[in-house]
């Protein structure tokens, strides 16, 4: 399907998740809303209208600008139904209050409770579980025998293990919390939704999205019950014992906090690490260069594997005021989608955008955001991943694909679902 067109189709085509399940589509029409239509007002069917933003420095621009762009009530791009259901059933705006869904002074707040566990201190206090926990997935290539799906067997598993390692919630536990988020940021696709639309109902006349984060509250409700009854020195207790402004946190806030922990923290990591490594499979002089100096060229290798997969593909904004933002006047409650794959690829910021290059010396990149809501958990994903791939360099000796890489059917978190590969190991 080849669209790149100013006309409406365009319009409906770009929100549908399914689309998204090819990266060189949505990737060529990105390319052509650069060059020929930067700032454009979508009407899709079903959606409020929004401007769409493809360049860098439109979209560092909204989002260094955090008075006047906001992230409350439009944090993510949904169809209107969804939003009227979740006010309808649960009278509240937001299927999840999480820090996306916060601005100042609530998102500053609750963003420093947990800050200190994702700095440079405590990460170094963390390394050595984070490298065994490497080993331990390096170990499973070994006993899988020279052939595996990289994404199923290693990389959905690795960095979860180590995010629930962090929160302090038991191993067996694990694949439900796997579940839960695939099913939560693959809501449209069809490999991991629970329904194939989000708007099909349950027996009891909920959307079935709706069931998603119930569970996920249920769970996380229980373990703050635990942790305040019992407390240990994992980032799940100090969530449950914070306060704001002397108060506990509010139910729905302390689920959210779990809940982007758990889910951000290893969904968006998971398909980084696998992006890199189809990356260098699919470009091996890069691959090349990596394995021949690791230690000075990792860092530059991580910094574009995470230019070029951008696993957050999008976050929303709403103008507070009138503001004119590339000769186009954005009125007061007019939203904007940011549209970060887009951004990595602009040509007028990044040489050869569209080239895979393990030394690029450029960390411009804006995939985990920019200004206040920067990732919290960016120096963690990098640390993950560098450790995992110094170990996978060290000790596999040659890899290859074994079948077709397909994509998720998600316009908000995505990237590889299976990226099946054969393998030697080192002897």
């Amino acid at each position: 399907m080849d669209i790149k067109t100013s006309s409406p189709e365009l319009d409906e085509e770009l929100v549908k998740p399914a689309n998204w399940g090819d990266e060189a589509w949505v990737h060529a029409q990105f390319e052509w809303l650069r060059a020929n239509d930067p700032l454009r007002r979508l009407e899709p069917n079903g959606f409020d209208p929004f401007w769409n933003i493809t360049k860098y420095h439109d979209l560092k621009e909204v989002e260094q600008n955090k008075s006047v762009f906001i992230n409350d009530p439009r944090p993510t791009l949904g169809p209107k139904m969804i939003e009227v259901m979740v006010e309808h059933l649960l009278g509240r705006k937001h299927l999840v209050r999480s820090l996306v869904q916060m601005d100042d002074p609530d998102h500053t707040k609750y963003r420093l409770l947990t800050q200190g566990w994702f700095g440079g201190p405590n990460l170094r206090k963390l390394q050595n579980d984070i490298d065994n926990l490497a080993q331990e997935y390096i170990d499973r290539l070994a006993d899988l025998g020279g052939e595996c799906d990289f994404v199923k067997d290693v990389a959905a598993w690795y960095p979860l293990r180590v995010i629930m390692t962090i929160l302090g919630i038991p191993e067996e536990d694990e694949p439900l919390m796997l579940k839960l988020t695939q099913e939560l940021f693959g809501s449209r696709d069809p490999d991991v939704v629970r329904t194939f639309e989000p708007l099909d109902t349950g027996s009891d006349g909920k959307p079935l999205i709706l069931s998603v984060v119930e569970d996920f509250e249920t769970y996380f409700t229980e373990l703050s019950k635990e942790r305040r009854k019992n407390p240990t020195d994992d980032l799940a207790s100090v969530i449950a014992n914070a306060k704001i402004d002397g108060d506990t946190l509010p139910e729905l806030e302390t689920s959210g906090y779990y809940t982007i922990i758990a889910t951000a923290g290893h969904d968006t990591t998971s398909a980084t690490t696998s992006g890199g490594l189809l990356a260098l499979i699919e470009n091996p002089e890069e691959f090349d260069k990596l394995k021949n100096n690791p230690h000075e060229i990792m860092p530059t290798f991580i910094d574009e594997t995470i230019r070029w997969v951008t696993p957050v593909r999008h976050f929303m904004r709403t103008a507070t005021q009138d503001y004119w933002l590339r000769d186009t006047e954005i009125q007061k409650g007019d939203s904007l989608i940011l549209w970060y794959p887009s951004a990595n690829r602009d040509e007028e910021v990044f040489d050869s955008p569209f080239n895979f290059k393990v030394d690029r010396n450029d960390t411009s990149h804006i995939a985990f955001g920019f200004g206040s809501h920067v990732c919290l958990g960016q120096h963690l994903a990098k640390m993950e991943m560098s450790i995992l791939f110094e170990k996978l360099i060290n000790q596999v000796d040659h890899i290859e694909l074994a079948g077709e890489p397909q994509y998720t059917q998600s316009t908000f978190v995505g990237g590889l679902k299976s990226l099946p590969i054969r393998y030697r190991m080192k002897k």
